[in-house]
């Protein structure tokens, strides 16, 4: 079969960290090919480099067997590659036609002198290349409207839009619930059916087993090796990735629970004026899992902010450790005894433009040993952080003077993981706390969250990978509608009761 990407040693260097070190590998026309490696191990540089974010230090990259020179994504595309970031490029108050012909906008004349874009025209094509791959939208809807799902179908109709052949998809379900997953990969197929030739970077090795061809494995910036994905096993994919034969999980033995820690009562919250949480009730206590589960946009998002104190809310009565906190600022919530791993880590969990070290300090910077007579101690912020890069290996080119921005967004996600779990809190909320992280960095996670459950930390576990809700709650709470459609213990709910009580089926 006929390679349609050839790339031959290609190197990347950033300060202090070799991304990319002398890669050659190359990708058949019309196949579904895996690009797998822990979190930092350079998939993405790789990636950003065939679509023209980056140059190559060293290397040569050959597009249907003529070597290029890639210099920008608008290049990129006139070669009919096209790329889905990880975190979505759209623009939040343009409709889904405007962002689809951002850049390669038709242009008219009315009265053959005055220049117009044509949005009527633009829309109609939108609307009928959307019917025609599966992807159903409403050209005229706003992204600000529309959910984690419906943008993603965007990121994908941009690319057809522009007539992409070769499509780059950066952790395409990292944000998606398991029918969305499904759906997503029915869509991948009929891709390739009509003859695109499509690039996942993914962590979620059974999807690789589903609908890949090849796969090749990264590690720290070199090629381990490319294998045939129907002959190699999700555990050898695994160990290949991580370097190492990994053990099965084990999920926690049934203990006791303490005093009640958070109390939820008849919340509701509002948002534009639409009731996404309507007078939801549950508790979590000591030593207790407690994970809420559901589709996505089904008000998980909601009762994490308001909890946390990023949302009003519109009724109801939020209790920590026995004090009302319903209307309470966010730090003293904080200080009450509370830590949140939000689920928007770029917009939400961090400061994008702030070193690590002042990230990881962040829940802290303001007392002592970081802030002494009102003098900042570097120093100090410099130790803590170097603790918690070790410890969560945490892979960043300048240690604790890497730049939060350079990072890449599974290890933006452990900085955020380290930082909330060092902070003690009686309460920990996680969100998507292993979203877009490697097998080995989620295993990591997982055994840490179990840790604060042995030590006695009440644990509120929102998650839309129903293996990870099954693998670690005690109690699962089930969303559907803004709803509390069920609550029960873990032990008595299987995947399939639980996706019932999702959609609705139940309850």
């Amino acid at each position: 079969m006929e390679n349609i990407i050839e790339v031959k040693n290609i190197t990347k260097r950033f300060p202090g960290i070799i991304a990319n070190d002398a890669i050659s590998l190359e990708v058949r026309r019309g196949e579904i090919y895996a690009l797998l490696g822990e979190n930092g191990a350079g998939k993405s540089t790789l990636m950003s480099i065939l679509f023209g974010l980056y140059e190559p230090d060293e290397g040569e990259i050959f597009i249907r067997g003529e070597r290029v020179k890639i210099t920008s994504p608008a290049h990129a595309s006139s070669l009919s590659i096209g790329m889905v970031h990880q975190h979505f490029k759209l623009v939040e108050d343009y409709t889904i036609t405007e962002n689809i012909i951002l850049g390669v906008e038709p242009m008219h004349r009315l009265l053959g002198v005055f220049p117009f874009v044509d949005k009527k025209t633009a829309s109609k094509k939108v609307g009928d290349i959307s019917k025609s791959f599966g992807l159903e939208v409403d050209p005229e809807s706003l992204i600000q409207d529309i959910g984690v799902s419906m943008r993603q179908r965007v990121e994908i109709l941009k690319m057809l839009y522009r007539e992409a052949e070769i499509l780059i998809f950066d952790e395409p379900t990292s944000m998606l619930a398991p029918q969305e997953i499904d759906y997503l990969l029915e869509i991948l197929e009929n891709l390739r059916r009509q003859g695109k030739t499509i690039i996942i970077i993914t962590h979620k090795l059974a999807e690789v087993k589903k609908i890949a061809d090849r796969c090749a494995v990264l590690n720290r910036g070199k090629l381990v090796g490319i294998y045939d994905v129907a002959e190699t096993s999700v555990e050898k994919m695994a160990a290949y990735m991580v370097g190492r034969e990994l053990e099965d999980e084990q999920a926690p033995e049934p203990h006791d629970f303490g005093a009640e820690v958070l109390s939820v009562q008849n919340l509701s919250v509002c948002e534009r004026g639409i009731t996404r949480v309507n007078d939801v009730t549950f508790s979590v206590r000591e030593g207790e899992i407690f994970s809420i589960a559901g589709v996505d946009g089904n008000g998980q998002t909601q009762i994490a902010d308001a909890i946390a104190g990023l949302m009003e809310t519109s009724g109801g009565k939020i209790t920590l450790l026995g004090q009302d906190i319903t209307d309470a600022p966010i730090r003293k919530r904080v200080e009450v005894g509370l830590s949140y791993v939000p689920e928007d880590r770029q917009g939400v969990g961090l400061l994008l433009d702030f070193l690590l070290r002042q990230n990881l300090a962040a829940r802290r910077y303001y007392k002592p040993p970081f802030l002494v007579r009102g003098i900042l101690r570097e120093s100090e912020f410099e130790s803590f952080a170097e603790g918690l890069i070790d410890q969560y290996d945490i892979r960043c080119g300048s240690g604790c003077d890497t730049l939060t921005r350079s990072m890449s967004g599974g290890n933006q996600q452990k900085a955020i993981v380290a930082r909330e779990i060092e902070h003690g809190s009686q309460l920990m909320i996680f969100f998507q706390p292993t979203r877009g992280l490697d097998i080995g960095a989620t295993r990591a996670i997982h055994e840490q969250i179990l840790r604060e459950r042995a030590a006695g930390r009440a644990i509120l576990l929102i998650s839309m990978e129903l293996d990870e809700v099954k693998m670690l709650a005690d109690t699962i709470g089930v969303m559907f509608e803004g709803k509390m459609n069920h609550i029960a213990p873990a032990r008595d709910l299987s995947i399939d009761e639980i996706g019932e009580y999702m959609m609705g089926i139940k309850g």
